[in-house]
């Protein structure tokens, strides 16, 4: 269960949240859909774009362990798909601290 607790902080920072220092701005590459760099503007929208990126890390936490051993393969899997029950369930409260209200 140690190895994938990230998820939560993943999806946070892919929301906005970031430590000081590691903020960075989006420069808007060529062919990139303008829709990647406009925010989500209402709650409803962020808690869809969250859920989506809580499914997208628990989909990467899957791949990194299907490249462990057998032996720790099941345990591996079981704590991805533990983590990623216990940020949908926090979904929520992770929107709000990743866009708190103005």
């Amino acid at each position: 269960m140690t190895r994938y607790p990230l998820i939560a902080l993943t999806a946070l920072l892919a929301c906005g949240v970031t430590l000081p220092g590691l903020a960075q701005t989006a420069t808007p590459q060529a062919g990139d859909p303008q829709r990647w760099y406009q925010e989500d503007s209402t709650a409803q929208a962020q808690l869809r774009t969250l859920r989506k990126e809580i499914a997208a890390a628990l989909a990467e936490a899957k791949k990194a362990c299907r490249s462990e051993p057998s032996t720790t393969r099941a345990t591996c899997l079981k704590d991805a798909q533990d983590t990623y029950r216990q940020d949908m369930a926090n979904a929520e409260k992770l929107r709000e601290t990743a866009h708190p209200a103005r």
